[in-house]
Protein backbone atom coordinates (compact mmCIF):
# COMPACT_ATOMS: atom_id res chain seq x y z
CA UNK A 1 0.00 0.00 0.00
CA UNK A 2 1.53 3.20 -1.17
CA UNK A 3 1.52 6.29 1.24
CA UNK A 4 -1.46 8.86 0.76
CA UNK A 5 -1.61 12.64 -0.20
CA UNK A 6 -3.07 13.44 2.96
CA UNK A 7 -0.54 11.60 5.21
CA UNK A 8 2.56 13.41 3.55
CA UNK A 9 0.85 16.56 3.97
CA UNK A 10 0.36 15.81 7.59
CA UNK A 11 3.77 14.83 8.08
CA UNK A 12 5.19 17.97 6.15
CA UNK A 13 3.12 20.10 8.69
CA UNK A 14 4.09 18.22 12.01
CA UNK A 15 7.80 19.43 11.15
CA UNK A 16 7.22 22.56 9.91
CA UNK A 17 9.31 25.77 11.26
CA UNK A 18 12.38 23.61 10.79
CA UNK A 19 13.21 24.54 7.24
CA UNK A 20 12.19 24.89 4.02
CA UNK A 21 9.86 21.49 3.82
CA UNK A 22 8.93 19.75 0.57
CA UNK A 23 8.28 16.01 -0.21
CA UNK A 24 8.79 14.18 -3.47
CA UNK A 25 6.82 11.38 -4.84
CA UNK A 26 9.25 8.32 -5.38
CA UNK A 27 8.42 5.36 -7.05
CA UNK A 28 5.07 4.98 -5.61
CA UNK A 29 6.50 6.54 -1.94
CA UNK A 30 7.70 9.48 -0.68
CA UNK A 31 10.85 11.65 0.79
CA UNK A 32 10.32 14.60 2.67
CA UNK A 33 13.32 17.04 2.47
CA UNK A 34 14.22 19.81 4.56
CA UNK A 35 16.19 22.85 3.35
CA UNK A 36 16.77 20.60 0.21
CA UNK A 37 17.94 17.30 2.18
CA UNK A 38 16.51 14.00 2.33
CA UNK A 39 15.49 13.66 5.73
CA UNK A 40 12.28 11.58 6.21
CA UNK A 41 11.70 8.47 4.08
CA UNK A 42 7.96 7.58 3.85
CA UNK A 43 6.51 4.29 3.14
CA UNK A 44 3.04 2.64 3.55
CA UNK A 45 2.13 5.89 5.97
CA UNK A 46 5.53 4.93 8.17
CA UNK A 47 7.71 7.55 8.44
CA UNK A 48 11.86 6.51 8.53
CA UNK A 49 15.04 8.42 9.03
CA UNK A 50 18.50 7.30 8.99
CA UNK A 51 20.34 5.83 12.06
CA UNK A 52 22.72 8.68 13.04
CA UNK A 53 25.15 8.92 15.45
CA UNK A 54 23.32 12.00 16.01
CA UNK A 55 19.41 10.53 16.96
CA UNK A 56 20.82 7.63 19.47
CA UNK A 57 19.52 9.36 22.72
CA UNK A 58 16.17 11.07 20.57
CA UNK A 59 15.25 7.65 19.33
CA UNK A 60 16.64 5.52 21.61
CA UNK A 61 13.60 3.95 22.54
CA UNK A 62 11.82 3.93 18.88
CA UNK A 63 11.09 1.18 16.72
CA UNK A 64 13.63 -0.25 13.67
CA UNK A 65 12.55 -1.67 10.49
CA UNK A 66 13.58 -1.47 6.52
CA UNK A 67 11.71 1.04 4.57
CA UNK A 68 11.90 -1.70 1.90
CA UNK A 69 13.35 -5.06 0.34
CA UNK A 70 16.98 -4.05 0.82
CA UNK A 71 16.89 -1.09 2.14
CA UNK A 72 19.30 -0.46 5.78
CA UNK A 73 17.74 -0.55 8.79
CA UNK A 74 15.98 2.87 9.77
CA UNK A 75 14.48 4.58 12.51
CA UNK A 76 10.47 4.28 12.55
CA UNK A 77 9.47 8.18 14.12
CA UNK A 78 6.61 8.56 15.95
CA UNK A 79 5.61 11.90 13.54
CA UNK A 80 2.36 12.37 15.77
CA UNK A 81 4.55 13.55 18.33
CA UNK A 82 5.39 17.12 16.75
CA UNK A 83 8.30 17.92 19.21
CA UNK A 84 9.60 14.76 18.74
CA UNK A 85 9.89 14.95 14.80
CA UNK A 86 11.06 18.49 15.04
CA UNK A 87 13.80 17.77 17.22
CA UNK A 88 14.55 14.68 15.41
CA UNK A 89 14.91 16.78 11.96
CA UNK A 90 16.67 19.14 13.79
CA UNK A 91 19.51 16.86 14.95
CA UNK A 92 19.61 15.20 11.90
CA UNK A 93 19.66 17.89 9.40
CA UNK A 94 22.93 19.14 9.63
CA UNK A 95 24.64 15.68 9.01
CA UNK A 96 23.22 15.21 6.02
CA UNK A 97 24.29 16.56 2.97
CA UNK A 98 22.11 17.79 0.13
CA UNK A 99 21.95 15.46 -3.06
CA UNK A 100 24.59 15.85 -5.70
CA UNK A 101 22.71 16.43 -9.29
CA UNK A 102 22.86 13.52 -11.55
CA UNK A 103 25.02 14.53 -15.14
CA UNK A 104 23.01 14.12 -18.14
CA UNK A 105 24.37 11.05 -20.69
CA UNK A 106 25.88 12.26 -23.76
CA UNK A 107 24.15 11.96 -26.84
Amino acid sequence: MASTVDFIEYVCAQIEGVGAVRSKKMFGEYMVYVNDKPILLVCDNTVYVRMLPCLDGLMAAAEKDCPYKGAKEHYILDVDDRELARAVVAASEPFVSVPKPKKKKAP
